[in-house]
């Protein structure tokens, strides 16, 4: 690093922190809770803390054969906003091509970065830094990882599959199954998340839960459905007597 860009690495630690204003990932809660629970990584304001984050997506257009191309990128959080997504400070750290998505064998392909990662953690590497002209032992920390929930359960091995797929509500989670069906079903009827309900929003949105599996009914569903499209035949029918006069009127 330059030695202009260098003396941005200690800015998550030195910023002037407002109360209830979160301006980067060191004023919320996790950031701080990482902070007390390892004092001596923290001490030193140098330490790098990094996010993972990976997707996969086909590098052909979509009417391409199916392929499958992974990336993993690491994120410097030390900088500023204004620094840490800019695409100087967001490194590649490998691609993986593939015919397919890699799935649980993704571990396979992480496992060079995550020994170098935890030889970062443990023992650290020797380093200069140019802004203090002195060198240091500089550790590294991967706080987070950002994958959507396919990635995240290739990344972290979870099942997202079945009634535990979501790895904070656990058994407490509001799935159920229709009378007929053998699927789990998980329905978000309102703006906040099922294990951010409380009070009256728990009891409304089970209300809500128990109106949606009433419509869902294998008698009453299809009954709603041919009332729909009876409903969309009769007003296709007076569009086309419409169009059909406007037609003859012309003639």
């Amino acid at each position: 690093m330059s030695p202009r860009t260098a003396k941005h690495m200690i800015w998550h630690q030195s910023h002037h922190v407002v109360d209830g204003v979160m301006v980067q990932p060191s004023d919320g809660e996790a950031w701080k809770h990482f902070n007390s629970v390892h004092p001596d990584f923290s001490a030193e304001s140098r330490n790098v803390l990094l996010g993972l984050c990976t997707d996969g997506f086909n590098p052909f257009s979509s009417f391409a054969a199916p392929y499958s191309c992974w990336l993993v990128i690491l994120t410097v959080y030390n900088l500023p906003p204004g620094m840490c997504m800019r695409s100087e400070f967001i490194f590649l750290s490998m691609v993986i091509p593939d015919p397919s998505s890699p799935g649980r064998n993704i571990d396979v392909c992480l496992r060079p970065l995550i020994d170098e990662l935890t030889q970062l953690w443990s023992s650290g590497a020797l380093t200069y830094d140019i802004s203090r002209k002195q060198n240091f032992f500089m550790k590294a920390a991967l706080i987070w990882t950002i994958n959507d929930f396919p990635a995240y359960r290739m990344v972290s091995s979870w099942s997202t599959h079945g009634k535990l797929a979501c790895p904070y509500c656990m058994e407490n989670n509001k799935a159920f199954k229709l009378t007929n069906g053998i699927k789990l079903l998980f329905f978000t009827v309102t703006v906040v998340s099922c294990h951010q309900i409380t009070g009256t929003e728990r009891t409304e949105r089970i209300s809500l839960l128990a109106e949606l599996k009433r419509m869902l009914h294998p008698r009453v569903f299809p009954v709603k459905i041919c009332l729909m499209l009876c409903h969309s035949m009769v007003t296709l029918c007076l569009v086309f007597n419409q169009v059909s006069r406007s037609l003859l009127v012309l003639v």
